[in-house]
């Protein structure tokens, strides 16, 4: 198995691996690659003019979250000392989602709020989204995300639909910054898909302009981030620490059981336990906590699906000390979570790849890093945020 940047770029739903890499459904099954070639998805080749019209972001209905709204975004996992701080908070986060369009014929999402893809959506609302609630008020666009075979028919369509898909995100960011920051900080979040888009938005929207004094940080985890995507950036740097700003950092995380099969990849690896660049290996007394998952994540592949009425519970406390972490090869090696409940159907994709619990198993580590960064930009302490 090689762990490959451009075949990190996998999304929250399936992930994608290097040649021979399998994929996960609702129900545990596993599927080969050559079966989803086979499976086909959206023609070929790629229209524009096939996708639904731009989403007016000056409309709440295409926001996942918004801190005027209570939404599952606002939940914190059970005994947090620090309740959600919607519409308090004097620092925003921007948080752009991962793929929850698997299903379909088009190769862009329809914006159908009565889909699975949207009840998805929320899956990463109340999963991802949440971790941030502590430190920041949530914005999160929804958009007419790539479809997840974008990731499996080579980089040409991959380029074509995700550069299509960013132009949301672009205009969701511009209407955020104009309409709804009012000046104040802001941290650039996301996962997978989110994070591909995540980077561009770096590059092109906020390096080198005025408003890049006014990033916190930017988490942009999972997906494959290569080191020379930040190469040529002015103001933006990676992280190496816990308190350093105007920075961004990664992870995408594999079992320790996998570690002797990583070759180089030249990725991004924050180790989330320490926060350092390629960090070295963290015991588990460093572990914030992980939170487990709340609803169930919709993996069917194939065919457009109503929703299907997904509830999300509370999130359940977190559990501290659980893992030992390292960076190595550019990619995150974790204590291994078979037999955990962590490793129940959205557990690892095969190979060791966790790629769908980059969040889950640092929820509460992401949570109060966030925190502290603001605290630091602002010039406080954690406890005198409101």
């Amino acid at each position: 198995m090689k762990i490959l940047r451009t075949t990190l770029l996998g999304l929250v739903a399936i992930g994608v691996l290097a040649v021979g890499a399998i994929y996960v459904t609702g129900n545990g099954a596993l599927l080969s690659m050559g079966w989803a070639y086979a499976f086909g998805g959206p023609s070929l080749p790629f229209n524009p003019d096939d996708a639904v019209d731009p989403p007016d972001y000056a409309d709440p209905k295409n926001w996942a979250a918004l801190p005027q709204r209570t939404g599952v975004e606002d939940v914190t996992p059970a005994g947090t000392s620090t309740a959600s701080k919607q519409g308090e908070a004097p620092v925003d986060v921007f948080f752009i989602h991962p793929t929850g369009y698997l299903g379909g014929d088009n190769w862009t999402f329809s914006m159908d709020a009565n889909t699975i893809t949207e009840e998805n959506t929320q899956w990463m609302m109340a999963n991802q989204a949440s971790a941030y609630n502590g430190c920041c008020n949530v914005y999160a666009p929804r958009y007419r995300q790539a479809h997840i075979f974008a990731y499996l028919k080579g980089p040409e369509i991959r380029e074509e639909v995700l550069g299509f898909a960013f132009q949301d995100v672009a205009s969701a960011f511009d209407y955020f910054i104009a309409n709804y920051s009012q000046g104040r900080p802001f941290v650039i979040a996301s996962h997978s898909q989110g994070t591909h888009h995540g980077v561009r938005l770096l590059q092109e929207k906020i390096d080198g302009t005025p408003v890049a004094q006014r990033m916190v940080a930017a988490y942009l985890i999972g997906g494959g981030i290569g080191q020379d995507q930040f190469a040529e950036m002015q103001d933006i740097s990676l992280c190496d620490g816990p308190t350093e700003l105007r920075c961004a950092v990664h992870w995408d995380t594999y079992s320790e059981a996998a570690i002797d099969t990583a070759d180089a990849a030249g990725n991004v690896c924050t180790n989330p336990l320490t926060w350092k660049l390629n960090g070295g290996l963290a015991d588990q007394s460093q572990h914030v906590g992980a939170v487990p998952i709340s609803g169930e994540f919709q993996i069917v592949v194939g065919g457009s699906r109503p929703a299907t009425g997904m509830q999300f519970e509370p999130l359940e406390g977190a559990i501290p000390n659980m893992l030992q972490a390292e960076c190595k090869a550019g990619v995150l090696f974790v204590t291994d979570q078979s037999g955990t409940g962590f490793d129940a159907g959205l557990g690892s994709i095969g190979g060791g790849n966790y790629h769908l619990l980059d969040y889950p198993l640092f929820h509460m580590d992401i949570r109060e890093n966030a925190k502290r960064r603001v605290a630091t930009y602002l010039g406080a302490m954690p406890s005198e945020l409101p």
